[in-house]
């Protein structure tokens, strides 16, 4: 089993205290677009998991131009502030073998962090980590690449 963790590009600040609708700036943009391009030879996605933030489903939407028959699955777990725990819980409910999640730090890392047991390390914008496991499940996940756009 595959799965594929991203942190979305650079984003816009929050207008008006409003974080969920900040879309991604024009870097964010180049980094979401040059992580797609790197991705786009190595995965075989069966579902995207996005979170419902603008800045992480227009990062997806880079991903998704190069798999456009992949269903995309909204998950309000995987916020800034949710909890890890509750968002492994969610993803290990999942019946597909090759999944894709776009969200945000700091949940991102957190998830990272239980899934393999190592110390939390932070996503740079639009990283992708790509993990192997039998089960979505604390401590039982193996990362196998990583990858950091330069933009």
């Amino acid at each position: 089993m595959q799965l594929t963790l991203v942190r979305h590009g650079e984003a816009a600040p929050p207008v008006n205290g409003n974080d969920t609708k900040r879309p991604l700036t024009a870097r964010g943009h180049a980094q979401a677009a040059e992580t797609a391009e790197y991705l786009k030879e190595i995965l075989k996605p069966d579902v995207f998991v996005v979170s419902p933030l603008l800045r992480a489903q227009e990062t997806l939407a880079h991903i998704q131009g190069y798999f456009s028959d992949v269903p995309v699955l909204i998950c309000d777990k995987i916020k800034p502030d949710d909890d890890a725990k509750n968002a492994i819980e969610w993803l290990s409910q999942l019946p597909f073998e090759n999944i894709v999640t776009v969200c945000h730090m700091n949940v991102v890392a957190h998830i990272a962090e239980q899934l393999t047991d190592e110390h939390f390390h932070p996503f740079h914008l639009a990283e992708a980590r790509i993990y192997e496991q039998s089960v979505i499940a604390n401590g039982l996940s193996t990362q196998k690449k990583v990858f950091v756009p330069t933009k």
